[in-house]
């Protein structure tokens, strides 16, 4: 009877050692998102009072961009809210915060651009109704288990950055390409960091939308992808319309 209770206990000990271990990497995870994050909203330029001008004629194809993008980036706010609540898992709450950031940017440039905004501000409700689908589909399967919540998150990000390279390659116009490039690099963040996390639970995640080596290319990247379109990108720097962010994009 002895025995049976030391070995119990000494499993209990090693159970909890390990749990503290991972959540020890998970933590260190969830810094280094935040950490890029707050660089990553510093760069977009999302100050509420910011100096910014707006000039040029939007085409059909910029404007239906913006308006998707707009729900879009509230799409993945939404979800992730919604996960955080169901879960109280850290880093749902900290991409949450960020994706905040990233529709807020959308806005700006509808509103600088006098443009109606389709956004609403009910959880998991659009204009778009492809995207109220999407958001019951995956808070439905994200509500499975952690495990597919935190891959639902790796998708959102991977559908992120699909319509974003799509939406840089269209677009001329240098406001619009600024807020895109931005939010390209913080969604290649935020599927890095889901990514690592799955990974810490023993999870391997296969993309669904971008190419396997695209997805390789962004896991092992020390630089961002976003400089895919660098020569595009070099030649609106240093003719930016929005002041505040010091960065060129």
């Amino acid at each position: 009877m002895k025995t049976n209770k030391a070995t119990t206990f000494l499993a209990i000990v090693s159970m909890l050692l390990l749990l503290a271990a991972c959540s020890e990497t998970i933590s260190n995870v969830e810094d280094s998102l935040e950490a890029r994050n707050e660089l990553k909203s510093n760069n977009i330029n999302l100050t509420s009072g910011g100096s910014c001008t707006y000039s040029g004629i939007l085409t059909e194809s910029e404007i239906e961009g913006l308006m998707e993008m707009r729900e879009e980036e509230k799409l993945a706010h939404d979800v992730y809210l919604t996960f955080y609540e169901e879960y109280g898992y850290l880093i749902f709450n900290n991409i949450a915060e960020s994706e905040e950031n990233h529709t807020n940017a959308i806005l700006q440039l509808i509103d600088g651009y006098e443009l109606t905004d389709p956004a609403t501000s009910e959880t998991g409700v659009f204009t778009n109704p492809a995207f109220t689908e999407l958001f019951n589909s995956l808070t439905e399967k994200g509500s499975g288990s952690l495990i597919e919540a935190l891959k639902a998150g790796a998708f959102i990000e991977e559908h992120d950055i699909k319509d974003l390279q799509d939406l840089l390659a269209e677009t001329e116009n240098k406001d619009i390409y600024r807020v895109y490039i931005n939010l390209l690099e913080g969604s290649q963040n935020h599927l890095q960091a889901f990514v690592s996390v799955l990974a810490k639970q023993g999870e391997t995640y296969v993309p669904e939308i971008i190419s396997v080596e695209e997805y390789q290319e962004i896991l092992g990247a020390t630089t961002n992808q976003s400089n895919n379109f660098s020569g595009k990108r070099n030649s609106y720097t240093g003719n930016q319309n929005c002041d505040g962010t010091g960065h060129g994009f």
